[in-house]
């Protein structure tokens, strides 16, 4: 009797789930914003409990189904109609690097460090923040970036061009930080670091949110 109870209730949980997702509309995974996600977990958790507490009968899961994905669909239809609402709920998207510039100011507001602004660059096959105009943090976390005109050129290859050998820039300054590791692997010192921060007008490290180097080419550096 005990499983045919518990049978029932997670195929009627199950249906119930069904039902208010569809009801809510669907979107990619890549496009929840975290609103979305945490409704999602708990609304899965409110079936999930109520299916294996024995003090919580069918009607009761349906019933705290049913309030929770109302009140989902009340925001979602508010954030249609108004859009102050809808940066209030879903956020909005940040500029994280304008005109080649980074923004610290808003990498701040959405708690983005430089290796996540990195990591994220990374996943859109750009290695280097020289090579970005414009970066914009979208609300659920991706990043949209537009390459610089020099950086988005026909390939070598449609051109016919035999093209130098690649390697990977070199983090030489992170966060105001000397990185002592990439410096040797870039095969350069701090007296060289000083040297070139110098020759910029710059006198100390702290100053500088981000530099990168390659080696044979100029230091790229941004500061606060």
């Amino acid at each position: 009797m005990l499983y045919g109870i518990i049978l029932f209730e997670i195929v009627g949980g199950y249906i119930v789930l069904f039902i208010i997702v569809r009801l809510l509309g669907k979107s990619q995974i890549s496009q929840i914003s975290p609103f979305d996600f945490i409704s999602a977990l708990v609304l899965g958790e409110i079936v999930g409990n109520a299916i294996y507490d024995k003090d919580t009968g069918f009607s009761m899961i349906i019933f705290s189904a049913f309030i929770w994905g109302t009140l989902i669909f009340i925001t979602e239809f508010l954030t249609q109609k108004s859009r102050k609402l809808r940066y209030l709920l879903e956020g909005k998207a940040s500029i994280i690097i304008h005109k080649g510039k980074l923004d610290w100011k808003q990498m701040k507001r959405n708690h983005l460090d430089i290796d996540q602004l990195q990591q994220l660059l990374r996943d859109k096959g750009v290695f280097s923040l020289q090579e970005v105009e414009f970066a914009i943090l979208e609300n659920n976390g991706a990043i949209s970036v537009l390459k610089k005109a020099e950086a988005d050129q026909p390939t070598l290859s449609d051109l016919k061009i035999n093209g130098e050998k690649r390697t990977l820039p070199y983090t030489v300054v992170s966060d105001g930080v000397i990185l002592n590791q990439n410096l040797q692997a870039a095969g350069v010192d701090e007296e060289w670091l000083y040297k070139e921060l110098k020759q910029l007008g710059i006198r100390n490290p702290e100053d500088v949110c981000y530099a990168e180097y390659v080696p044979g080419k100029d230091i790229f550096i941004q500061k606060y």
